[in-house]
């Protein structure tokens, strides 16, 4: 996160609009004409990109440089002392983000492992020598993809305490190379005759790790799938 005087903190007046002592107050604003819908959306961008900072953003603060900004006002604080504090606010809001990861990343991991441990434990679970684990919900009779194939599939994934991150259900089914999704999801394909369908649990180092994936997806999670292997593709 980079806070800059200029453009950048002009472009910021547009995010968080709120009363003084931070809660929410507008939300009966109007949505009805493009200009607003497009004022709205903008709300949404800039709020996104800063909403690290929420906890700590001094909402009367921030609408007085709103509202110095749009109406063309000097700051009321000089650049000289704004630039520094800007910085400073900065490096401090990205340390407690990346604390805050890393201790999500650390219960994620004790939570996957457990769940993992518990789950392997039941008598209809499989688990591969990478770790994956997969129960048979249909088991079908047509050809095992490669890695080298291309497939047609239904899929649903969540994480273990049931979010949902992704579903192919309600459109059409997906169409993806077996070696181009993450390695749990892979191996799980090659295990699945055309017509089965599993549900399969894939710890977080055949997932996407410590990186975690979007806004979902945390560090070092444990994700769910279910997944029809509908076909595959000539």
């Amino acid at each position: 996160m980079t806070f800059r005087l200029g453009t950048g903190l002009v472009a910021l007046t547009f995010s968080l609009a709120a009363c003084s002592n931070g809660t929410a107050s507008f939300d009966s604003a109007a949505l009805d004409s493009d200009d607003q819908k497009a004022s709205y959306g903008i709300g949404l961008n800039v709020g996104s990109q800063i909403a690290d900072s929420r906890d700590r953003l001094d909402r009367a603060a921030f609408m007085r440089g709103v509202e110095d900004a749009l109406q063309g006002n000097q700051p009321a604080v000089p650049r000289e002392e704004l630039q520094p504090a800007l910085e400073t606010f900065a490096e401090e809001v990205q340390a407690a983000a990346a604390e805050a990861r890393q201790q999500e990343a650390v219960e994620n991991a004790e939570a996957g492992e457990s769940f993992l441990e518990e789950n392997a434990q039941r008598e209809e679970v499989t688990t591969t020598e990478s770790g994956l684990q997969y129960e048979v919900l249909q088991e079908g009779d047509g050809p095992v993809p490669t890695a080298e194939d291309e497939v047609e599939v239904h899929y649903q994934g969540t994480l273990i305490d049931g979010t949902e991150f992704d579903s192919s259900y309600g459109g059409d089914p997906a169409t993806f190379g077996v070696g181009a999704v993450i390695p749990g999801f892979a191996e799980a394909l090659q295990l699945m005759p055309v017509g089965s369908e599993y549900r399969v649990w894939i710890p977080s180092e055949l997932g996407y790790g410590e990186q975690g994936s979007g806004p979902v997806i945390g560090p070092n999670s444990v994700l769910v799938f279910d997944i029809e292997l509908l076909d595959i593709v000539e």
